[in-house]
């Protein structure tokens, strides 16, 4: 019986992958690489630790093919993806190095098709995205035509709204995906800057409608290369555009689905798109669409003026604050359980969908007041979670 021959070799998925290297900072033997284009696992560095799986926002980590042992796919190759190799084509190869009826490599092919967490899926309604179109030895060339602040200049918290145009060259986003952004200059090892990632704010067809433009949310870091390069862009200046990424944290294309949007600072970007889709396309769906957005004060929340005037029928509004002054502090977590009523009626109802986006620190929080609200109707969440990640209706991103 022949089972040296096998092994499970550990990928990343390039067309969910938002490149946010929390899999590199976190492997312990520096089995995870990446150039300008993909994140990557070095099959003869990877020891199974795991310690990358959980921290993934996207779950594009949790990736598993079952290889002959000397045929593991190279770093070379894996940069070059755009999407992973199927498991059926590797497994017919797999199978014929090993003796007929090897049950090692029955349990080697079921272990890599169901991976650690469960792979991520986009809603079974999303429209097909496009990915990887532009990449940095062949960027889209995109045109500054606006750059706006949105929190008041009265606080530290400096997030930009900033509008790109890309003339008449097509850049085609879905709701939920993200650019790359390449800033000039090199670092101080004289190697280009890393490509910054930001989720476009705007629908599929355009910040204005036809426009052939899109818009993101930005928040100046101090020390930031690209954030403080995008924030101090002026009208008129071009930027080099790398992408669209992701192909699962997607908008349903579904007037039926109720769309629980969680997040807090640029985390928002998304929702504005979500937000301005349903508003140009499904105005009057059945399906109930909530935001529970959280800031230190609604000084420092992005869009603060601007959400005021979306309808309550359009978008059901949980603007929560952590730092108001005289008042007791609230997060976004605080806020889903006193909405626990119609929490519970939506999270068991298979037209819904979650999505998380924003700092890190926010998801276990987030989690634990999902997991009350379940309690209270009967609901296991560590059961329903699952079920809604593996039919497309859980998604976090964040970072």
């Amino acid at each position: 019986m022949t089972t040296t021959t096998l092994k499970k070799q550990h990928l990343i998925d390039p067309e969910i992958c938002i490149r946010c290297n929390t899999c590199e900072a976190t492997c312990p033997v520096g089995a995870v690489t990446h150039d300008d284009t993909n994140y990557v696992v070095d099959a003869e560095k990877c020891n199974f630790c795991l310690d990358c799986i959980a921290p993934c926002p996207t779950g594009s980590i949790d990736n598993w093919r079952v290889v002959a042992t000397a045929r593991a796919y190279s770093i070379t190759e894996q940069l070059g993806w755009n999407e992973l190799p199927s498991q059926a084509e590797l497994g017919a190869d797999a199978t014929a190095t090993a003796d007929a009826g090897d049950d090692e490599v029955e349990k080697l092919l079921a272990s890599a098709h169901a991976g650690v967490g469960g792979k991520v899926i986009p809603p079974a309604s999303a429209a097909k995205p496009a990915i990887h179109l532009f990449r940095r030895d062949k960027p889209a060339i995109a045109t500054v035509q606006g750059n706006f602040r949105i929190t008041a200049a009265t606080t530290e918290s400096d997030i930009r709204h900033i509008v790109l145009g890309f003339g008449d060259q097509s850049f085609p986003v879905l709701e939920g995906q993200s650019l790359g952004i390449i800033p000039p200059g090199t670092r101080a090892d004289s190697r280009k800057h890393d490509i910054r990632l930001y989720s476009v704010a705007s629908a599929r067809d355009g910040e204005k409608r036809n426009a052939n433009n899109i818009s993101l949310t930005i928040k100046r870091v101090a020390d930031g290369i690209g954030s403080n390069y995008m924030c101090d862009l002026k009208v008129g200046d071009k930027v080099e555009v790398t992408g669209p990424f992701g192909a699962t944290f997607l908008m349903p294309n579904d007037a039926q689905a109720n769309i629980i949007m969680i997040c807090t600072g640029t985390g928002s970007a998304p929702f504005r798109a979500f937000t301005e889709r349903r508003r140009r396309a499904m105005e009057n769906a059945p399906g109930k669409a909530l935001m529970f957005f959280g800031a230190r004060t609604p000084q420092e929340l992005p869009y603060f003026g601007p959400l005021q005037k979306v309808p309550n029928a359009l978008l059901e509004k949980h603007l929560v604050f952590s730092r108001v002054p005289g008042a007791d502090k609230e997060y976004v977590q605080d806020r889903i359980r006193k909405e626990a009523t119609q929490m519970a009626k939506l999270l068991p109802d298979p037209n819904t969908h979650i999505f998380i986006c924003g700092l890190k620190d926010m998801e276990a929080g987030v989690e634990e007041a999902l997991a009350d609200v379940c309690r209270k109707i009967g609901l296991d969440w560590s059961a329903l979670k699952p079920d809604m990640r593996s039919t497309g209706r859980y998604h976090v991103e964040t970072y």
